[in-house]
């Protein structure tokens, strides 16, 4: 009986899954598929080359932008133990931003990877300096995060565009500012591979992150070293955060929706929702994306617009439906 218990529930299990799959397959297929180019009028070389430089390249940076968010979005929660903070209302995506600004006007030679570990370390700090500032707030009020966090991410960010209105780039800083995946190209993303890799970091720390969001104190009784546990975690979303504002810019809410929709329909088993939250991420910018070419074809919308739109109507939803609740 158990054992058929046990097969009934995997069977269960699989049917979601396969649906999701399916899904995001065919949002792959999509994504590949749109663009200004007709490719049924190309020959067969040339049909390769544009995927193969062009829209495959861009459909995966897609993904790994969208996961990497999403787990960035979901770490950062257990960290904060706060629901609705992301890296984007929480002044890291922001700080990330002033750190390639940083790079821009005292490197301004320097590599890809070089402007990632100064937007890392500016991130690193506003990530430290949010939380050490959000433990003040009183536990009991959970919506006074989100709102100290958009102050907090917005002071960061006009702090960032007065030093960029000084130096003449205020041009140049609306790259980092707004998410845009037109200029993705072969040979211009491949670094977001380490998102990847920071995604399964994650997995691999799921368990010792949930002790973590216990607390201090649990965590300390439990043998697990707290310091060390929310400085590998608040690396993790530096790390994320830079590689997307770095390659495509700043992309919001979508650390916030997701793992915020995975736990109201898998619950909050960290390690059973990571996968979950990866695919959800991936998803959801793939969408937004495909919408982005689509809305004004042959023209294109900004993801980071789109998702401003998309992802503050989803934010309120969720915030109005814990007040209905609460």
């Amino acid at each position: 009986m158990t054992g058929g218990a046990l097969e009934s529930g995997r069977r269960a299990a699989a049917g979601p899954i396969l649906l999701f799959a399916l899904f995001l397959g065919l949002l792959c297929i999509a994504s590949l598929s749109v663009g200004v180019a007709d490719l049924s009028a190309r020959t067969a070389g040339a049909l390769l080359d544009t995927l193969l430089i062009s829209r495959l390249p861009r459909t995966l940076a897609v993904i790994l932008v969208g996961a990497g968010l999403a787990i960035a979005g979901l770490v950062m929660q257990t960290l904060a133990r706060n629901r609705f903070v992301d890296p984007g209302l929480s002044g890291t995506e922001q700080s990330a931003a002033f750190g390639v600004l940083l790079a821009t006007v005292f490197w301004p030679g320097g590599s890809i990877a070089g402007k990632m570990l100064v937007a890392t370390a500016t991130a690193l700090a506003g990530t430290a300096a949010f939380l050490l500032l959000v433990r003040r707030l009183p536990p009991t009020q959970p919506f006074l995060m989100p709102l100290f966090g958009l102050i907090y991410g917005g002071v960061i960010a006009a702090g960032v565009t007065f030093a960029a209105w000084h130096l003449d780039l205020l041009q140049y800083l609306d790259v980092w500012m707004n998410g845009d995946f037109s200029g993705i190209l072969r040979g211009r993303y491949e670094i977001l591979w380490g998102a990847a890799a920071l995604v399964a970091i994650s997995w691999w720390l799921a368990d010792a992150l949930t002790i973590a969001s216990l607390g201090k104190d649990v965590s300390v009784g439990l043998g697990l070293d707290y310091e060390r546990m929310v400085r590998l975690g608040l690396l993790i979303v530096a790390l994320l955060s830079a590689l997307t504002v770095v390659v495509v810019g700043m992309v919001p809410f979508v650390g916030l929706i997701v793992p915020n929709l995975v736990s109201r329909l898998r619950g909050d088993n960290l390690r059973g929702a990571l996968p979950w939250v990866a695919a959800g991420g991936a998803a959801l910018t793939l969408c937004c994306d495909i919408l982005g070419r689509l809305l004004r074809y042959p023209y294109e919308i900004p993801i980071g617009t789109i998702l401003g739109v998309v992802g503050a109507a989803c934010a309120l939803a969720l915030l109005r439906g814990r007040s209905a609740r609460g």
